[in-house]
């Protein structure tokens, strides 16, 4: 695999790398009334790949990788999660194991990384950290797949939530068929053998086709099996973007969070114990505008900007204490071309978040 010798070689050079300056710009104008949080720091861009979507990984020690999908560079890149400095890359254009066909979704799961290919019409599961293709699934069954969730709540089970935003007429814009709503997310149980083999079974698909409930330009998807809830985002906005509450079975559970200005995009858990915590979620505005809603109720209770950080697509969330981040992260993809971190700390701080979040 090519990124092995990519991230060695990257190894040589981090002390010095990280003595990059990070980008930086003139702070964006923001609305008075919303807080701004800094960014811990901005990596240095990326140009021509489209970043979208992130995903984290560690070994177990105090350091974690952050995994970002290249969309038009149609590969993985690799950055350092307490640096921003980007350390390897994996994958290339093509339809064999280790390459991609317009990647966009991404999740962890373990060792497990998943990789939604839009273009490609499938997900890869490749093992971290050495990249190495397990297999991938979805082949006979999506179609335009999005975005990916991982539920691990089951000891020993996986089950993949892949969202499929197939239309009539893609370049349009124009929905297929009201009763085509309804296979909207993909579900999969994927499993790996003793001998490393990748094992998926596919369990149906679902998506209400009610006015209120239906989804009809889906992206990002997320999870909390401690409320049986699922929320995903619905793009269009021409129904207003919103998060729409599914339970995790898949019936919609007849609650919308309140309209985006823009599109609704990365939403991810912060739990803080058994129940409770936030969840945050971007509002695709410039400067971007992270959303925070109470993880039980779903009431909103506050949002913030950065200083710099716009048109963000995907998110992640760090809960383990690194050195550079002792209370996690929260990192966000800026404006196709770079990431940008924020500490939890000055997070909980500026909005006044319930001190158990900070472990």
């Amino acid at each position: 695999m090519q990124a092995i010798p990519r991230l060695l070689r990257a190894a040589a050079i981090l002390v010095a790398a990280s003595l990059a300056p990070p980008l930086r710009a003139t702070p964006a104008a923001t609305h008075p009334a919303i807080p701004v949080v800094p960014e811990s720091w901005t990596s240095l861009p990326v140009e021509g790949e489209e970043i979208d979507s992130l995903a984290l990984w560690s070994s177990g020690n105090d350091h974690a990788w952050l995994i970002a999908t290249a969309k038009r560079g149609q590969r993985l890149l690799v950055f350092d999660a307490d640096s921003g400095v980007r350390i390897g890359a994996s994958g290339g254009p093509g339809d064999g194991p280790g390459q991609f066909r317009r990647p966009n979704g991404v999740a962890v799961a373990g060792d497990l990384l998943f990789v939604v290919e839009r273009d490609g019409h499938r997900v890869q599961v490749l093992h971290l950290p050495d990249f190495a293709v397990l297999g991938d699934f979805g082949g006979n069954e999506l179609q335009v797949p999005y975005g990916i969730w991982v539920e691990t709540s089951a000891p020993g089970t996986l089950t993949a939530y892949v969202t499929d935003s197939f239309m009539a007429d893609f370049a349009a814009g124009k929905l297929p068929p009201r009763e085509r709503l309804a296979e909207r997310v993909k579900r999969y149980q994927v499993s790996v053998d003793a001998s490393g083999h990748l094992q998926s079974r596919y369990l149906g698909a679902f998506g209400d086709t009610g006015d209120a409930g239906a989804l009809r330009m889906v992206e990002s998807i997320a999870g909390d099996p401690a409320h049986g809830r699922l929320l995903i985002a619905e793009e269009d906005k021409r129904v207003g973007s919103t998060l729409r509450e599914y339970s995790i079975d898949g019936r919609y559970l007849g609650r919308n969070l309140p309209p985006f200005e823009d599109d609704a995009e990365g939403v991810v858990l912060w739990p803080c114990g058994t129940d409770s915590g936030y969840w945050i979620a971007v509002d695709q505005v410039e400067p971007t505008r992270f959303r925070v809603f109470d993880r039980a109720t779903l009431a909103p209770v506050g949002s913030f900007t950065g200083t710099r950080t716009a048109l963000t697509d995907g998110v992640a969330l760090q809960l383990q204490a690194t050195a550079r981040f002792p209370h996690g992260a929260l990192f966000a993809q800026d404006r196709d071309q770079a990431v940008s971190a924020f500490d939890l700390r000055d997070i909980a701080h500026r909005l006044r978040l319930a001190p158990a979040c900070l472990k």
